[in-house]
């Protein structure tokens, strides 16, 4: 799948740099919820973050250790016609370099992270999030820090508001918030939609688990998923439905994939694709081949943990001959085929 163009207008930058640049609509959005009269931006890197702090905030404070990149931040700026804006090259934590910043509404640090981990740790980022608070305490209690969104919410030891956020359906950035910027414990977004889900104190529905797939399925946006809050969408859902028909049960496809199902058909704003189920079968290729002739269907999109060197030969086995103009997403669990066609499509 061809990537989106992030930038409105493309990036000065180094190919790594563009590639590792928060995407617009993140950068937007983030923007927004931080617009303060001051705001420093600690490993600013490029400028992609920065560009759009200037835009609303009077001021930014922008500070990178590379020399390199702080050029670059500085043409992208100007790109954008902004001149609010002090660059500082140098160590995040250098006397020297804070010194340069006076107080300030927020300090937003996007710290640099290994490429690879086995596991993802807060202990990896650099400059670290204590040292940071620490160096930037007299200048501001308002603090903003990106962090890896693999990240479950009980592997972050701060007293901070974990907001997920899925950009088109798959999870990308993971912000933590301190001070007076902090107003939930969890909060999950979609974007480019805007669409939001937080964390409630007190009792929440048990989602029951089941083996048995329903009328429909519902797949949550992913960072619904991460922020661990399945029980606040399930309880938002049975709202909707109604207390008849609001039943909704957690069907596991496998360590990877989850889905909602249920008889009730709502329609959910954190849901990334509601289906309609169309079959649950053996997961025999030829034997979905056939079904899928006599329902039109031009195209599958396999959601299955199949082995990448298996993978077009299923999926070549399961498209041959199919001539329709509808798609049908392909799930597997143990074996077990469910066919579903995506409901309210935009």
């Amino acid at each position: 799948m061809a990537r989106k163009k992030q930038f409105e207008k493309p990036l000065h930058g180094d190919k790594e740099s563009v590639r590792f640049a928060t995407p617009e609509p993140i950068a937007r959005y983030r923007a927004q919820r931080l617009r303060a009269r001051t705001l420093a931006d600690i490993s600013c890197g490029i400028g992609g973050q920065t560009v759009f702090f200037a835009q609303q905030c009077e001021f930014v404070y922008a500070v990178e250790i590379d020399p390199k990149k702080i050029e670059y931040a500085k043409q992208n700026c100007a790109m954008y016609g902004l001149e609010n804006v002090k660059f500082i090259c140098g160590d995040a934590l250098d006397p020297k370099v804070i010194e340069q910043i006076p107080a300030v509404d927020v300090v937003f640090s996007d710290p640099f992270r290994p490429a690879e981990e086995d596991k993802r740790q807060v202990s990896s980022l650099e400059p670290g999030i204590p040292n940071v608070l620490s160096a930037y305490g007299e200048k501001t209690k308002n603090f903003a820090f990106e962090a890896p969104p693999q990240m479950p919410p009980e592997r972050i030891p701060f007293d901070c508001e974990k907001e997920y956020i899925s950009l088109d359906g798959q999870l990308n950035r993971l912000t933590l918030y301190f001070g007076g910027l902090k107003q939930n414990e969890r909060l999950a977004v979609a974007l480019p939609a805007g669409e939001g889900l937080v964390s409630k104190y007190g009792p929440l529905p048990k989602i029951r688990e089941t083996e048995k797939m329903k009328l429909f399925a519902y797949e949550p946006e992913p960072s619904v998923v991460a922020a661990e809050l399945l029980p606040e969408l399930v309880e938002s859902m049975m709202q909707m439905a109604g207390p008849i028909m609001g039943a909704f049960e957690l069907f596991r496809v496998d360590k990877k994939r989850l889905l909602l199902t249920s008889e009730a058909l709502i329609k959910q704003s954190m849901i990334k694709n509601h289906y309609l189920v169309l079959k649950v079968c053996p997961f025999e290729p030829r034997e979905i081949n056939k079904f899928l002739k006599d329902k039109n269907v031009g195209s599958v999109i396999l959601r299955a943990g199949v082995k990448p060197e298996e993978y077009w030969e299923v999926r070549n086995e399961v498209e041959k001959g199919l001539e329709g103009n509808k798609t049908v997403h392909l799930f597997v669990k143990d074996n077990a085929a469910i066919l579903c066609e995506m409901l309210f499509k935009d």
